[in-house]
């Protein structure tokens, strides 16, 4: 396998705003294992190997189980994970999937995840969800590589 293009935001020297985004949502107060399941599900939803690759590898260093982990993809019909690591899970399938129904963010998709979230934390899941899903589109697009970056 051979990426078409070296990663684009270290072509452009884009990376200090994508840490400076990152530190941004970190300072959002949703938990980084929450934050990790987001990250994980959005990606597999996309298809972006290197991202699953990484955000798994990552959210194991953290500390995430492996029984946690291949459940992501199912975690409506596992027991798992906690009702708000659910609701973001949720929030981030839908603002995933935007094309899928008229109503791409139903309200009551929204008013469970503020159910469990402030307005920090409601900004800092959407970030996570927008970024995840700008790098999936980055790394499918130019076919970047599992297991490339560590």
């Amino acid at each position: 396998m051979e990426a078409r293009l070296n990663n684009p935001a270290m072509i452009l020297n884009a990376t200090q705003s994508i840490q400076d985004m990152y530190k941004a949502i970190y300072s959002g107060g949703v938990p980084k294992t929450t934050l990790d399941l987001v990250h994980l599900r959005a990606s597999q939803i996309n298809g972006c190997g290197p991202c699953v690759d990484s955000g798994s590898r990552g959210a194991r260093k953290g500390g995430e189980t492996e029984e946690r982990l291949f459940a992501v993809a199912a975690w409506r019909e596992t027991p798992y994970f906690t009702d708000a690591e659910r609701a973001a899970l949720a929030l981030a399938e839908h603002a995933t999937r935007l094309s899928d129904r008229s109503d791409q963010v139903p309200d009551e998709v929204w008013d469970a995840a503020a159910e469990h979230f402030d307005e920090k934390g409601l900004a800092a899941l959407v970030l996570m969800i927008a970024l995840t899903n700008f790098f999936n589109r980055l790394n499918v697009t130019t076919k970047q590589v599992a297991g490339d970056w560590g």
